[in-house]
């Protein structure tokens, strides 16, 4: 009699389907303009947080300048000559007063400037802006605007009386296009608006607002997924 052994692979853990989610699409001034399906695949997935913790981590730890610094025994300036003699005084011998133990001395083990960059995979980086998208879309917090060609001219107060129109409330996203430099001179003197460019949005950012404004233009699409 012979034992029949099946070899198995690791077994992957079963994702649900993403979700089909949609967003009203608005005019400048507030009209509704009918409803736009969202790219499931980007706004409708399980969030997974596990890497959305270590993506944001990262990005934050690459924005430290680590440029803090201390000296060391051998930086502090003075302590050149012997405090006293090697023998006979009855205290311990020292060779400076600039070793750490002294006021003044050298700092031992201290900062020192470096890099706190982290290697991040880019489908992790993919997955983890995925996920943050999908969150918003999940509360309805994904806002989509047909463009902003209808201003000639950058004025701050017509922004405030876009996003009023929109109902958006609380920090905003606004994701901008390559066409839309009016757009950009108008948000960026409000300081609950953070603006970003189409190529440039992450999870951090996402997260870090109430509400995401996509255009026709910067609203990402199946074509944008690998």
């Amino acid at each position: 009699m012979s034992d029949v052994f099946t070899l198995r692979g690791p077994i992957k853990k079963d994702r649900p389907e993403p979700a089909k989610r949609s967003a009203t699409r608005h005019s400048i001034d507030g009209a509704a303009l009918g409803t736009v399906e969202l790219e499931p695949t980007i706004f409708g997935i399980e969030p997974n947080m596990a890497v959305l913790h270590q993506v944001i981590k990262a990005q934050l730890a690459a924005k430290r300048q680590g440029t803090q610094s201390t000296k060391t025994r051998k930086e502090v300036r003075g302590g050149g000559k012997k405090p006293f003699n090697q023998k006979g005084t009855g205290n311990a011998r020292q060779g400076t007063i600039r070793a750490p133990h002294y006021p003044g001395g050298g700092i031992a083990l201290g900062p020192k400037p470096r890099k706190y960059d982290q290697k991040t995979p880019k489908k992790m980086i993919r997955l983890a802006l995925y996920s943050a998208l999908s969150d918003r879309a999940s509360l309805e917090r994904v806002a989509v605007l047909d463009s902003f060609a209808a201003w000639d001219s950058p004025k701050t107060k017509e922004a405030i009386a876009a996003l009023s129109a929109l109902g958006l409330e609380g920090k905003v996203l606004v994701v901008l296009g390559n066409d839309d430099a009016t757009a950009l001179r108008a948000f960026r003197n409000l300081a609950h608006v953070k603006t970003i460019d189409a190529g440039e949005i992450n999870a951090y950012d996402v997260l870090d607002c109430d509400w995401i404004l996509f255009t026709d233009a910067t609203l990402p699409t199946a074509k944008e997924v690998e």
